[in-house]
C-alpha cells in the first residue's frame, strides 16, 4: 500500500461492488475527479455511465485521452460486480485500453493508511449474508497477512490475530461483528464502511507502472463463492 509514481498515467476507477457506485479519474496518482452515490436502493445501472462522462468533464478529458481502466474485482455484491467489471471491459474493448484490478478489501483497508499507525493488523470485512462477511487480513504495511476468505462470524473468530495485536476492523460487515467481539484488542472505524475509488488511485497507479494487467477476455469478478438464487416457488 506504499507510494509509486511516474510520469503521466491517466485512469479511469470504478467501485461498484457495493451500495456505494464510485468512479473517478486520477492522474498521475492524483485524484482529478470524482463522483459517487452511496444509496441502498444500488441504483449502478443508471448511474454508472451518467457518472463515468460526468467525471470525464470534470477532468476536462475524452474517453480517448484514457490509459488504463481500474475496476473494483470485488468480493461484494454480485450484481454490483457485474455492471462495473462489465463497463470497464466494454471501455477497454473500445479504446484499446489495458484492465487493472483491484480487491475491493484492499481498497477498505488502503482507506486507513492515514488514520491507524503502530504494529496492527486491519481487518476490512464486507457484509454478505446472514453472519457471514468476505474478509482478509493485512498488516500495516498492506501487505496480506491471510487471503481473503468468507468467513461466518463467531464469538471466537479472528482469535488468532487478536491475541496478538491490535485489529483494526473496517467495512459494512463491522456492525455484526462489533455486536459479537469482547475481545480488548478489536477496535473499530465506524466511518469506514465501503470501498471508494478514492482510496484506489496509488494502488492502480502501482499496478499500472508495473504493467500488472488483467486478460480481458477472462477477465471476471472475484465473487469468492457461488452465487445461489432461490428458485422460484411453485403455482
Amino acid at each position: 500500500m506504499g507510494f509509486y509514481f511516474c510520469s503521466m498515467s491517466k485512469l479511469l476507477l470504478i467501485e461498484t461492488s457495493s451500495k456505494n457506485c464510485s468512479v473517478g479519474i486520477s492522474c498521475d496518482g492524483v485524484l482529478l475527479a470524482l463522483n459517487e452515490s452511496n444509496e441502498a436502493s444500488f441504483s449502478h445501472a443508471e448511474k454508472l455511465h451518467i457518472f463515468i462522462k460526468e467525471t470525464l468533464r470534470k477532468a476536462e478529458l475524452k474517453k480517448e485521452d484514457l490509459e488504463a481502466i481500474v475496476v473494483g474485482m470485488g468480493p461484494g455484491s454480485y450484481t454490483g460486480l457485474r455492471i462495473g467489471v462489465a463497463a470497464a471491459k466494454g471501455l477497454c474493448y473500445a479504446l484499446d485500453a489495458p484492465l487493472i484490478a483491484i480487491s475491493s478489501l484492499e481498497t477498505i483497508a488502503y482507506a486507513t493508511k492515514d488514520i491507524v499507525s503502530g504494529d496492527t493488523y486491519i481487518i476490512p470485512q464486507i457484509d454478505a449474508r446472514r453472519m457471514e462477511v468476505y474478509t482478509a487480513v493485512f498488516d500495516q504495511q498492506g501487505k496480506t497477512v491471510q487471503a481473503p476468505w468468507a468467513a461466518v462470524l463467531d464469538i471466537d473468530s479472528y482469535s488468532t490475530y487478536l491475541d496478538e495485536k491490535i485489529c483494526w476492523f473496517v467495512g459494512d460487515g463491522q456492525e455484526k461483528w462489533k455486536n459479537l467481539s469482547q475481545h480488548k484488542n478489536a477496535m473499530f472505524l465506524e466511518n469506514i464502511t465501503v470501498p471508494s475509488v478514492q482510496n484506489m488511485v496509488s494502488l492502480g497507479t502501482i499496478k499500472f507502472h508495473q504493467q500488472a494487467f488483467e486478460d480481458v477476455a477472462y477477465f471476471e469478478p472475484f465473487y469468492l463463492k457461488e452465487f445461489y438464487t432461490t428458485p422460484p416457488k411453485k403455482a
